[in-house]
């Protein structure tokens, strides 16, 4: 007679019980990677009890202890974003009448012009499309970046989203 398959949420323990051995400092980087191909690769309950013995098993208090403390911390991330946020400065979208698209970037030439390290030269446009803002790199060195997203091409930009050139961010507005 054959033992009972493993269950996904057994070996799910497992492995989180060796993701806590390592965030506690108890294994090695190399020792966990050996231990998790052996725990996905084994068969039997006893042969991942061999992988976990030497290692605490959490309590309840503790797993919400620092499920809390994870919480709270995401807050203050989110908090620090939404505060930074708030104090960009404004960077008005151009009169769609004009029809020339603004480009960003170092050099004197560019309609906004950012004398600054993280900027390449020549590295935005903002243009009207249609009923649109189009926001495009081009080819800048540290990149541009809608809400927090580099921008690979080009991406539709509305009032209200941050944009970044390098490290220097603003909100757009229309008024």
């Amino acid at each position: 007679m054959y033992p009972a398959r493993l269950s996904d949420a057994e070996r799910d323990k497992a492995l989180q019980v060796l993701r806590d051995g390592v965030a506690m400092g108890r294994l090695s980087h190399d020792t966990f990677v050996r231990r998790m191909e052996l725990a996905l690769a084994a068969r039997r309950a006893d042969e991942l009890e061999a992988l976990t013995a030497d290692l605490p098993r959490e309590k309840r208090l503790s797993r919400a202890v620092f499920g809390t403390v994870e919480a709270v911390s995401g807050f203050t991330v989110r908090l620090r974003r939404a505060w930074q946020a708030e104090r960009l400065p404004k960077l008005r979208l151009p009169n769609p009448a004009n029809g020339h698209p603004l480009r960003i970037g170092r050099d004197p030439a560019n309609g906004l012009r950012l004398n600054h390290e993280t900027v390449s030269r020549v590295h935005a446009e903002l243009r009207r499309q249609g009923d649109m803002w189009v926001l495009r790199d081009l080819g800048s060195t540290n990149g541009t970046t809608v809400n927090g997203r580099r921008v690979v091409g080009a991406v539709v930009v509305r009032e209200g989203d941050q944009v970044g050139f390098g490290r220097i961010a603003f909100r757009l507005s229309a008024d």
